[in-house]
């Protein structure tokens, strides 16, 4: 596994106001990954997802920015229409645009919360990545308001996490739910099977 960074990605350049420029250094990135053999690539922030369509038309390899490319693959085993929870990391970022990019453009059924808007424990870690946090209140408070969204929408059949901090909570959502939770780890390791599974 490589992990590299790239320069001028942050917040404001992939979430707030995506930038072009940010996105042609991430598609140069992955030619030279591509090159050196690397077999498929993702990022590190579901946001990414805007950038989805450009940077893998650009490679030859498998590119996958977000847990959101999931959401198709959802309805197609569940069938339409169903209720689908969404839990992002910023709910006032996350554009119709991001989910078009990723492969869904019916937004009906799509039920989305924004754990900034919504959890005190997690918009601490917004403000401040060096924040202190009290990881047992942020779980309370995570599983909280997931339940709360499922009392909300009792047809739900799923829920996707869009961030790529969420997994971790991803075990004790699915115990305290009953559903299935689809976050940035069940991709990773589904593409992960499709190719390097021996």
């Amino acid at each position: 596994m490589l992990v590299e960074r790239i320069p001028g990605a942050c917040a404001k350049t992939v979430i707030q106001d995506p930038d072009p420029v940010v996105m042609q250094r991430m598609i140069d990135k992955a030619l030279e990954l591509q090159s050196m053999g690397v077999k498929c690539i993702t990022t590190s922030c579901g946001f990414n997802a805007i950038f989805q369509k450009e940077i893998s038309s650009a490679l030859k390899i498998p590119f996958f920015s977000s847990s959101l490319l999931q959401i198709p693959f959802i309805r197609a085993m569940y069938g339409d229409p169903r209720d689908i929870l969404v839990i992002t990391a910023r709910k006032s970022n996350l554009k119709e645009e991001h989910f078009h990019a990723t492969g869904t453009y019916d937004m009906s059924g799509l039920h989305i919360y924004g754990m900034r808007e919504e959890c005190g424990e997690w918009k601490k870690m917004g403000d401040d990545f060096n924040a202190e946090l009290d990881l047992a209140l942020l779980e309370k408070q995570f599983v909280s308001i997931v339940l709360n969204a499922v009392r909300e929408h009792p047809e739900t059949v799923a829920i996707v996490y869009e961030c790529t901090d969420m997994p971790p909570f991803s075990e004790v959502v699915r115990k305290a739910t009953g559903l299935p939770v689809f976050d940035f780890v069940t991709m990773t390791e589904y593409v992960y099977s499709t190719i390097c599974r021996s």
